[in-house]
């Protein structure tokens, strides 16, 4: 059976495949992005060396990570759930012998092991190229990243799944989609490092998700947070990720209801 759920990370690959072209001029795009918020840090460090606690290499590396990390744990799953619950097909995939939200979660996967391969790899080298990331060179801290980044993954399609589910519950949840989004990026520190925010929204951060996401596996990465509290990051995701299953399975459990009496 689980070489079928399998099968469903290949397809996605392959399907992600064909369109590969979107994805080298996504490069360039994050390449912007990144050269954009570079210069916008430099010009707020000014003389200081020092600012919440990061240095500007350490910020100009956690900058191209960060956006670079974004490649590869971004997807659509809560658009594509969405579109599928207002066309009525997800009344056929419910009847077939799988999981839908597992194969859900393969799929997205499988776009990840894409964006991995063929944007967040190529991106990362580039943006080295042009601007002075310094990457860690030790491999633990190469091998504990890639572990977190997983975790990044699971957290950030978790939520995105349960947002799709809402699809269920109202007519057009699109105005929760672009919400969600711009919480993620906003929140999860892509944009701005937690370590910014003011010391109630800081305080509050570290009972969301989102920190578990992008801020706390680049605060590793860039050698902010050190390697003898990679334990407590590691707790965090997967705490995160625990909990997280249980609004899923309580609002999948309450959609497939609600399904059942649309149908009767």
């Amino acid at each position: 059976m689980m070489s079928a759920y399998l099968d469903f990370i290949r397809m996605r690959f392959l399907m992600m495949l064909a369109y590969r072209v979107n994805y080298y001029s996504g490069i360039i795009i994050y390449a912007i992005n990144i050269g954009a918020y570079y210069f916008l840090w430099l010009a707020i460090y000014g003389d200081q060396e020092s600012l919440a606690g990061f240095t500007v290499p350490q910020m100009t590396t956690y900058i191209a990570v960060s956006w670079m990390a974004r490649a590869f744990y971004f997807n659509n799953l809560d658009r594509e759930i969405a579109n599928e619950i207002r066309d009525g097909s997800v009344a056929v995939q419910l009847i077939r012998p799988y999981n839908y939200l597992l194969v859900k979660m393969m799929q997205g996967f499988g776009e990840g092991a894409f964006r991995l391969l063929l944007f967040m790899g190529p991106g990362l080298i580039i943006v080295c190229l042009i601007f002075p990331v310094k990457l860690p060179a030790d491999p633990a801290t190469w091998l504990v990243y890639a572990v977190m980044l997983f975790f990044s993954f699971l957290i950030n399609s978790q939520i995105n799944i349960l947002t799709g589910l809402f699809a269920f519950f109202v007519e057009n949840n699109e105005g929760l989609m672009r919400m969600k989004r711009v919480a993620v990026d906003l929140f999860s520190g892509v944009i701005v490092p937690i370590a910014f925010f003011p010391g109630w929204l800081a305080t509050t951060m570290k009972w969301l998700p989102f920190q578990a996401i992008t801020y706390l596996p680049s605060s590793v990465f860039t050698g902010r947070t050190p390697m003898s509290e990679v334990g407590g990051v590691f707790g965090v995701q997967a705490l995160w990720f625990a909990l997280l299953l249980l609004p899923i399975l309580f609002v999948w459990r309450a959609a497939r209801k609600r399904l059942f009496v649309q149908g009767g």
